[in-house]
């Protein structure tokens, strides 16, 4: 199940970014790891079962605080071959 996982972050630095990117990546499943916000304070993750709760608290154990907003699953888009449909 692909899914995408919003989670904000303490960031003090760019150094903080920088590590809360490579935790992020580190998680297995990970496909990508972006930083969003005005503060570049959230992490979004888009990932094939990825833990989100044990990725907050490793987040939250490198950085001082973190908490999970989001996690909803995306949809694949129509008109995608899939080989399940291949006969």
């Amino acid at each position: 199940m692909k899914q995408k996982i919003v989670i904000k972050v303490q960031v003090r630095c760019d150094k903080c970014r920088s590590k809360a990117m490579e935790t992020a990546a580190d998680t297995d499943g990970v496909i990508s790891v972006s930083l969003q916000g005005k503060y570049k304070d959230t992490v979004v993750v888009t990932g094939d079962g990825v833990d989100s709760a044990s990725l907050a608290k490793r987040l939250g154990k490198k950085l001082g605080h973190a908490s999970l907003e989001t996690v909803e699953e995306m949809k694949e888009k129509p008109g995608v071959d899939n080989d399940e449909t291949k006969g």
